[in-house]
């Protein structure tokens, strides 16, 4: 998606600057919000192409920190079963550009805006469940390839594991990378769109200067106000999708 005239260019800034911002405020979120905004008009495929680049980029410090080689020794199994199906699993039958790739966005940004809204109390997997993890992997590895959209089921599995704060910010940096990656691959295979593209320096651009901002804005409100606000966009978002698709 080379070319883009100067209204897209500007829309496409503007979303990676509110993707950044969600990013810089929440700590995650960036490639969600940008799909799903860009969503609304432009494919799920040529969303993807644009989001791979600002996501490596702001997840690269996130990646850094002391829980490597326990996470990695823990988290591989998921990783791998992630990677693999993202890269591997057919193409919907609607097509990467039909209007069921704008269903299934839409279904999987409602279904993520409703668990984050009620936020259920989520069951303590033990360390001796590892059967869970590949599961976990391969289903997010699906949702991604159908949707771009790599938050479910991999954050609430995360979110079982009873992490501390800093391991589960590292945890969730570490699996969006390879998340993002995976993607790349796939686009990269299936000719699905360049992620290397001008087009995405300029979401990169962008999606830096909303860092910054959600950075300042962090220290000036309520991030469990925010976090709900958010959630409640993603539902309307989601069902905007989903009206598209229909």
């Amino acid at each position: 998606m080379n070319g883009m005239d100067l209204s897209q260019a500007v829309a496409v800034g503007l979303v990676f600057v509110v993707a950044g911002a969600v990013k810089g405020i929440t700590g995650m979120g960036l490639p969600t919000v940008a799909v799903s905004l860009l969503g609304l008009w432009m494919a799920p495929g040529e969303a993807a192409a644009l989001l791979v680049v600002p996501a490596l980029a702001t997840n690269v410090a996130q990646c850094r920190g002391p829980y490597l080689r326990r996470l990695a020794a823990r988290l591989w199994p998921a990783w791998a079963a992630l990677a693999l199906v993202t890269i591997a699993m057919p193409v919907p039958a609607a097509g990467p550009a039909g209007l069921g790739a704008h269903a299934l966005l839409g279904g999987v940004l409602v279904l993520y805006g409703l668990w984050g809204l009620w936020r259920p109390r989520l069951p303590d997997l033990p360390s001796r469940a590892r059967w869970v993890a590949p599961v976990a992997g391969a289903a997010t590895g699906a949702v991604t390839a159908a949707t771009a959209v790599f938050v479910l089921p991999l954050v609430p599995w995360l979110q079982c594991l009873r992490l501390g704060r800093e391991e589960m910010v590292q945890a969730l940096g570490l699996s969006f990378t390879v998340a993002t990656l995976a993607l790349a691959v796939r686009l990269g295979s299936s000719g699905g769109g360049n992620p290397w593209s001008v087009d995405a320096a300029l979401a990169l651009l962008a999606a830096c200067a909303g860092l910054g901002l959600g950075a300042w804005v962090r220290t000036r409100i309520s991030g469990a106000a925010f976090q709900r606000a958010l959630f409640l966009v993603f539902v309307g978002l989601g069902v905007a999708n989903l009206l598209r698709g229909a």
